[in-house]
């Protein structure tokens, strides 16, 4: 994975053969940091991202009430979360392909329509059985957000400034991945958990719109086939890039640490020696502003580091926020938690902005598959996690966040040596 400053200066190196490098640089009209509509397109998806992370993780925090109000299992209404994450990950690769032919603003706009929708019928649901199923629809329409969104960017920013705007979006998700928790669990302390996924959905409502008015039209698209034989020959060329499939099962660790984390985080601040109140545990997820700014600032990070340098420290921050978690101390737990939420998302921000630049053709469907490996990586860390927990206590855990950090570290050793090798071949090649 070539760093930033590496591609700057082989950028600067090419135009410097050219007779007239002004006029060269005049004729790229991608959007850059400072110039006409990147502050409008960054916000858009920015709010993009917070409509889809609210919504889908909205009745996480709730599942007690639900259970309750319904009078089913845990596992029964656990199924509103696992409907909702699991149809995106189906539907991610589907929704991509609609986007390369009819465009990446129109499958997002059309998307977050439906699930905003959705979001508004969900507190009317009669029975546990409507609420999984709209939740799962409404999952299924997300889907069209997170690949279109990272392809957009792909098209119309500039390579250079490529990693701080995913990194925006990436930020969007780290704030409505919170709010989705935190603002459902103290609105359902009043007015129940019908009240607060209303909320969330009237919020939805309101980023959507946003969203549509702000987000500058394409200018750099071209539109692609719907034929499944043209998508399928672009799946098994991303598939067969060494570094696209690196990148994938980096995404799909990571989020296997922090799904695991943030599963039994709870079952750890309940039990002795914190004993902590429900209320209290669920403003735990405020810890997710620090995955805000981390995403946020992740191109500055990869201009000093690179792209290998900055998954290293990724996951040398993790692995210090799990081992801190240990600690029978409430300020190291909640220390740990920040560190391992920080290089999560640094670490997410700077993969999934890689996939982006290493996708030559067919971005959205690069990117969708980066996604399923995402939120598979997500299902597996919820349910090892859970498990780990149950035969090792929060320790059985923390040595499944290890294992995938170490993952992490040994798949972007590989790629530093598979660089080193290209390299020795073009030099080779050169004499």
């Amino acid at each position: 994975m070539p760093s930033v400053s590496t591609q700057a200066s082989t950028t600067m190196g090419a135009a410097s053969t050219v007779s007239v490098p002004s006029a060269a640089s005049t004729t790229d009209s991608r959007m850059t940091p400072g110039g006409p509509g990147y502050r409008r397109m960054s916000l858009a998806l920015f709010l993009a991202g917070v409509a889809t992370f609210a919504l889908l993780y909205s009745t996480q925090a709730l599942l007690p009430l639900i259970s309750s109000d319904f009078g089913v299992t845990a596992s029964a209404a656990s199924w509103t979360v696992s409907a909702a994450t699991g149809a995106l990950a189906l539907f991610v690769l589907p929704m991509s392909a609609l986007s390369e032919r009819f465009g990446r603003r129109t499958v997002m706009t059309a998307s977050l329509g439906i699930a905003v929708t959705v979001g508004l019928l969900v507190p009317f649901a009669p029975s546990v059985g409507t609420l999984i199923a709209l939740r799962a629809v409404q999952g299924a329409a997300l889907a069209g957000l997170p690949a279109s969104a990272t392809a957009y960017l792909a098209e119309e920013v500039r390579p250079k400034a490529l990693i701080t705007a995913i990194g925006l979006f990436v930020a969007g998700n780290s704030v409505g991945g919170m709010s989705g928790r935190v603002i459902t669990g103290w609105v359902a302390q009043e007015w129940g958990w019908r009240v607060a996924v209303g909320t969330i959905g009237i919020v939805a409502v309101a980023c959507a719109v946003a969203f549509r008015l702000l987000l500058p039209a394409p200018k750099h698209f071209k539109a692609g086939s719907l034929r499944p034989r043209v998508l399928a020959r672009t799946v098994r060329a991303h598939l067969s890039n060494p570094l696209l499939r690196r990148l994938y099962a980096i995404g799909a660790l990571f989020m296997t640490v922090f799904g695991a984390v943030y599963t039994v985080i709870g079952y750890r601040l309940t039990d002795a020696p914190f004993s902590l109140p429900q209320g209290i545990i669920g403003s735990i997820f405020l810890v997710y502003l620090v995955g805000t700014v981390s995403a946020s600032t992740a191109g500055k990070l990869v201009g000093r580091l690179g792209r290998r340098g900055s998954l290293y420290l990724a996951g040398g921050t993790t692995t210090a926020g799990l081992l801190l978690s240990l600690a029978d101390s409430l300020v190291l737990v909640l220390l740990g938690l920040v560190l391992i939420t920080a290089g999560f998302f640094a670490g997410h921000a700077v993969a999934s902005s890689s996939v982006s630049h290493t996708a030559k053709e067919g971005r959205a469907q690069a990117s969708a598959l980066y996604q399923s490996a995402y939120y598979v990586g997500s299902s597996a860390g919820s349910t090892l996690g859970a498990v780990a927990f149950h035969a090792g206590g929060w320790g059985g855990t923390v040595a499944l966040g290890l294992l995938a950090v170490i993952g992490v570290v040994g798949i972007t050793v590989l790629g530093s040596r598979a660089a080193r090798v290209q390299a020795r071949r073009g030099l080779v090649a050169a004499h």
